[in-house]
């Protein structure tokens, strides 16, 4: 029996997902002919504006028992268009409304004009709107510079208050001080110069870009609360470090993309220069401060409004003229330092960067560099993602290329911790339907990173819950639990290396490290240390990545399956296949392939093909590659 409606199948909507404004899209329904539909109606609501009908063509018979009506419509301009079907019966009226799978589902009674929930989204973006061509098919890899590599060099000009460590690989400082402060000022000696000697590593992993959390001098270890943006952390190195380091990765083929923390600064700063460490006066010494203008205060100079209430942590008006001209002028921060040779910029919270910011950011990267690359962090589905009291359009084309896809993290997660297939497959389908195709490609996939516990210690272990620090510095996963974690780690980054988009490894993933949060999840590197079986896996994904065109840019094809199962293909245009099947429960399952992978090989993983059957052995995956003929 044929669908009433499915967004994810081309025989009712066509082109798929996303479209550029202006593009004709074909809507079509199939109704049973017995509550005899007299007429048929599209209903589009624009973001924010009054609900247009339109009516729907009579467009012949599907069998004896079903018939089609269709009609295109148009979206002009960028925006999201919420729709849905209304229909007058011989039973009265009735609407055609999304299920959770994107499938229609009937209900009684119209719209009467008011909204109507659940609706399909349709995304149209800004005519021309292009994102780098550079990190397609490629790999990520996140470090957080401190905990990653060390060449022992030593450093002038280190500001003090620092705890400097000599214990590598020690738990990281966690216990709050008299005060009842956290101050995170405890430094293993992570530097640029110990990254810039570990790149052939990260070559040997598939690394493309290289995405660093903040270099910037900040006084604490995580650096996010910026103190000076002109200039590189004493701890870290000098700006000469930075422009060899990216000199050196620019040889490998990788890029750099830096951490911009332009929501906050530091308490402790030039800018606000609370502990008075700088000459120059900041906005809490003098209001006559030239950076006084940056921040709110609602009672100068001891009350003002922070980050999420953080004291430490001033939060920036980002409307402010002076501000935005200073992070996104001719000479402003943003452009300075690509000419410095980096090659982008990940922004720290931003959701609670507003859109003028956001404009105006764009203009000045894309002014400097048309090829720099600019990635947010949103948490949620970045195409209809609310803040500051309105409709965010991230992802329209004129403010991100792309975001971090922490959806892809939950699903991956979720299903591997016992979710179904069903759920998982459409966590996946809503990303690649609401976003544009462009930013879709490029999305940072990744299953864990500095704000979240490591993705081994949720598969193996007990998650953190509600525990505390106290029970997270002192909890381990036994070696039982390790051994079947680092089985699903495999599983976990097959499909973190195979689902559209980039791949984002976080530094130790593939060695195995272990780490409840923040500042658990934050050790260091364990250099000879670690899994060797985990990390020549990820260097089979990394090359997969290289060598696989379909990973690029390929549709996403999932197939059915059981619902311990996930199993999809990619395809890419010029006829390559890439096939990833995943078996989460510890007994053997089968999937049924297309004709064209019977007796295929599977290149890496358990599963084997026989005939057209993919049989997958307990906790384990199948991974294949067909190219054309």
């Amino acid at each position: 029996m044929p669908e009433l409606f499915d967004s994810r199948n081309t025989a009712y909507r066509a082109p798929f997902g996303a479209v550029e404004e202006g593009t004709a899209v074909l809507l079509r329904i199939c109704l049973p002919r017995t509550p005899h539909c007299s007429a048929a109606r599209l209903c589009v609501e624009p973001d924010g504006k009054p609900i247009r009908s339109f009516g729907l063509f009579w467009a012949g018979m599907e069998g004896e028992d079903h018939e089609w009506w269709d009609c295109h419509y148009t979206p002009e301009k960028a925006g999201l268009y919420w729709y849905w079907f209304e229909m007058d019966t011989d039973e009265g009226p009735r609407r055609l409304t999304r299920r959770a799978d994107s499938r229609g589902e009937w209900t009684m009674g119209s719209s009467d004009q008011s909204a109507c929930r659940p609706a399909w989204q349709l995304t149209c973006y800004e005519r021309g709107f292009t994102t780098p061509d550079w990190l397609a098919g490629g790999v990520m890899y996140q470090i957080f510079p401190d905990r990653f590599a060390a060449s022992g060099e030593p450093k002038d000009n280190v500001p003090a208050g620092r705890v400097l460590r000599s214990d590598w690989g020690g738990q990281p400082a966690w216990k709050p001080d008299e005060q009842g402060r956290v101050l995170n000022n405890d430094y293993f000696g992570g530097d640029l110069k110990g990254i810039e000697r570990r790149l052939d590593r990260l070559k040997e992993l598939g690394v493309t870009c290289l995405y660093l959390n903040p270099i910037f001098e900040a006084h604490s270890n995580h650096r996010y609360d910026t103190a000076d943006y002109e200039k590189i952390d004493p701890l870290l190195g000098t700006a000469e470090d930075f422009r060899s380091l990216v000199e050196t990765a620019r040889r490998l083929g990788i890029r750099l993309l830096l951490d911009g923390v332009f929501s906050h600064t530091g308490a402790d700063s030039r800018y606000f220069n609370r502990e008075r460490r700088y000459a120059s006066p900041g906005a809490c010494n003098t209001l006559g401060s030239p950076y006084a203008s940056w921040y709110t205060f609602t009672r100068w100079p001891d009350r003002y409004q922070s980050w999420w209430g953080f004291d430490t942590l001033p939060e920036v008006n980002k409307r402010d003229i002076s501000y935005s001209h200073f992070i996104n002028g001719e000479e402003g921060i943003a452009r300075r330092w690509l000419r410095e040779g980096a090659g982008g910029w990940r922004l720290d919270v931003a959701d609670e960067l507003p859109d003028e910011f956001l404009d105006a950011l764009r203009r000045a990267v894309k002014a400097e560099n048309p090829d720099a690359l600019i990635l947010g962090e949103v948490w949620e589905d970045a195409s209809h993602k609310e803040s500051y009291g309105h409709r965010r359009r991230y992802l329209l084309g004129e403010q991100l290329d792309t975001v971090m896809n922490y959806p892809f993290r939950d699903g991956i997660l979720h299903f591997l911790t016992g979710g179904g297939s069903a759920d998982f497959i459409n966590i996946v389908m809503d990303i690649v339907e609401n976003y544009p195709p462009q930013t879709v490609r490029l999305l940072m996939n990744h299953i864990g990173t500095h704000d979240t516990e490591r993705a081994l210690t949720i598969l193996a272990g007990e998650p953190a819950g509600r525990h505390g620090r106290s029970w997270q510095a002192s909890h381990r996963i036994t070696s039982q639990q390790r051994e079947r974690g680092l089985r699903l780690m495999r599983l976990a980054s097959a499909l973190q290396f195979c689902l559209p988009g980039v791949p984002c490894i976080y530094y130790g993933d593939e060695a195995g490290m272990e780490g409840y949060r923040d500042p658990f999840n934050r050790g260091c590197y364990p250099w000879g240390k670690e899994e060797p079986g985990l990390l020549r896996w990820y260097r089979q994904l990394g090359k997969l990545r290289r060598h696989c065109s379909a990973l690029a840019e390929g549709a996403f094809v999932p197939l059915p399956t059981p619902p311990e199962t996930v199993c999809f293909l990619r395809k890419g245009e010029d006829g390559t296949e890439l096939l990833c099947a995943v078996n989460r429960c510890e007994g053997e399952r089968t999937v049924l392939l297309p004709g064209r992978w019977r007796d295929a090989t599977v290149s890496m993983g358990g599963g084997w093909i026989e005939g057209n059957t993919l049989h997958l052995p307990g906790l384990d995956c199948g991974l294949g590659v067909l190219t054309e003929e």
